[in-house]
């Protein structure tokens, strides 16, 4: 049999022919879920005013408002190619029953800090199911608990609860635009954890939509999956709210926030806060930040800042009791405290201006925004002073990377390390973010500020856990590994990262997975994967 040779003109047009059936096979499939979602939205809570196409002259401004990363919001980031943004919880269902119809992946975001923008980009076609809208709070004082919608932000949830109590709080974080459902559902901690532990551990019922539209709260969901979306990640299904229990705060707390540099005895400071920090007061949460700044004492020079700012569940007085006592290294004094109602102590942490009113909680656009790079580590001994001296070096050399020091000990060192998927409780002394911001666009620029990030992470690596090194879920990080969720591999995949994240909950994690969402419908680069599968969940 003769063989045919096409001429290069004919093989053009056959890959343009391709192109347009490929292209318009897409069109049509995306029209198609567009009309899937108008039928399957119930007549009282019509769904058309919560989609927003590329047609629409809204599709960008909403896309836009809840980039938190700005790598993540250039001209040649992928675009979803709709956003359902949520009115009513029918809404997230259409949205669900659909998106399996077409085979089109979902992501989930409810405030956009995903540090490595997975609740909002992908490189497969997606659209975004945006839960900015659903963010009630109904607090309720008489039995100290509240009911909390995913889409709302924490400052939102801080303002509400001291709307009726200044005797209540909630243990989450110290940024007021996270969105609860980021937040939550990978952990949640705070300047509060050493006192009353993580957001999760304070979590007591859940509403959440299954891989199968159903609405389930605890009960019918079951203690499996309740336990694995309290710091599990986004894998196991859509949580409309959380019902959370409030923890007591006293009327008067204080805060300070006292800096050192190296001529200022800083060495001597950061020595003692990491062998002091995790075992003072549980009402005392001291975070250390490192970062460096232009010398005073030589011209031209750089040196290393230790700020040691603190959050104290009580007054200035025994505030100073405990530190003379346990930190006299810090030198505190009367002049550096602060006393405050506790939501003030909020505003306080929020690096807002001082005497600004807690309103500003309730303001969904973060400071600043910059593109940024996020990763994270766990230490479980003290750095040598030789280690401490060696890390200013190469934090001067490297200049722009800080980082975070968060202590541990109280009730972070009660609570089992199996009683949410948030493995990193007991034997842990601090927690470490590391940290690096710039406002430069372009790759090049991306790709030198975080290999930084990258350089201080391994200069660090003799002094942080180890096999495997602990990394925390909120500090999305992609350089752990990722994962491309084919059948054969995906549970390989899963693992490499699973486990830095969850330890020995991975596997649990995983089995609970493979049991509500056996087609891993809910899945991110980072998501719990399924069991491959010749493999079989009792």
């Amino acid at each position: 049999m003769e063989m045919v040779i096409l001429k290069p003109a004919v093989i053009s047009l056959l890959s343009v022919l391709v192109l347009y059936i490929s292209w318009s096979w897409r069109v049509n499939s995306h029209e198609s879920f567009h009309q899937c979602l108008l039928n399957n939205s119930p007549p009282s809570h019509p769904i058309f005013q919560a989609i927003h196409t590329p047609q629409n002259s809204s599709y960008s401004s909403v896309l836009q408002s809840y980039i938190r990363n700005l790598r993540f919001n250039t001209s040649s980031t992928p675009k979803p190619v709709l956003i359902v943004a949520a009115m009513h919880e029918s809404h997230v269902q259409a949205a669900i029953i659909c998106a399996k119809m077409h085979n089109l992946q979902m992501k989930i975001r409810s405030g956009g800090h995903d540090y490595e923008g997975l609740s909002y980009v992908s490189n497969v076609p997606f659209f975004i199911l945006d839960m900015f809208n659903l963010r009630s709070i109904d607090v309720d004082i008489e039995s100290e608990t509240a009911w909390v919608q995913a889409g709302a932000i924490l400052g939102e949830v801080f303002y509400r609860i001291a709307e009726k109590s200044k005797t209540h709080g909630f243990p989450a974080g110290v940024c007021p635009t996270v969105g609860v459902g980021g937040h939550f559902s990978a952990g949640g901690y705070g300047n509060m954890m050493r006192k009353y532990g993580l957001s999760v551990d304070n979590i007591v019922d859940a509403k959440l939509v299954d891989v199968n539209g159903r609405i389930l709260d605890r009960n019918s969901m079951g203690e499996d999956l309740f336990w694995a979306i309290r710091g599990g990640g986004a894998s196991f299904g859509v949580v409309l709210a959380y019902k959370i229990n409030l923890v007591p705060v006293p009327e008067t707390v204080t805060v300070f926030k006292v800096e050192k540099t190296l001529e200022q005895d800083a060495t001597d400071a950061v020595d003692k806060w990491q062998h002091a920090a995790h075992k003072l007061d549980d009402g005392l949460f001291i975070r250390l930040v490192l970062d460096v700044v232009n010398s005073s004492t030589q011209t031209g020079e750089k040196t290393v800042r230790a700020t040691f700012i603190a959050l104290f569940l009580g007054g200035s007085e025994r505030l100073l009791t405990i530190t003379d006592e346990g930190f006299p290294e810090l030198e505190l004094t009367r002049s550096d405290c602060t006393e405050l109602s506790w939501i003030d102590s909020v505003v306080y942490w929020g690096s807002f201006p001082a005497g600004t009113p807690a309103s500003v909680l309730l303001d969904r656009t973060p400071l600043t925004l910059s593109s940024l790079k996020r990763k994270s580590d766990y230490v479980k001994e003290p750095i040598p002073r030789e280690g401490l001296e060696g890390l200013w070096k190469k934090m001067i050399e490297l200049e722009r990377p800080y980082m975070n020091f968060n202590p541990y000990g109280g009730k972070m060192h009660e609570i089992p390390a199996t009683a949410s998927p948030f493995p990193h409780r007991d034997g842990n002394l601090w927690k470490i973010q590391y940290v690096t911001n710039w406002n430069e666009e372009g790759v090049d620029a991306e790709n030198y500020y975080i290999d930084l990030t990258r350089q201080l992470y391994d200069y660090l690596t003799p002094y942080v856990s180890k096999n495997p090194r602990q990394s925390f879920l909120a500090y999305r990080d992609l350089d752990l590994g990722t994962n491309n969720h084919n059948f054969e591999t995906g549970y390989s995949e899963g693992r490499a990262y699973g486990i830095n994240y969850f330890l020995e909950n991975f596997d649990r994690l995983v089995e609970i997975k493979t049991k509500v969402d056996p087609d891993n419908f809910f899945r991110n680069e980072q998501s719990i994967p399924v069991l491959p599968p010749l493999h079989d969940v009792e």
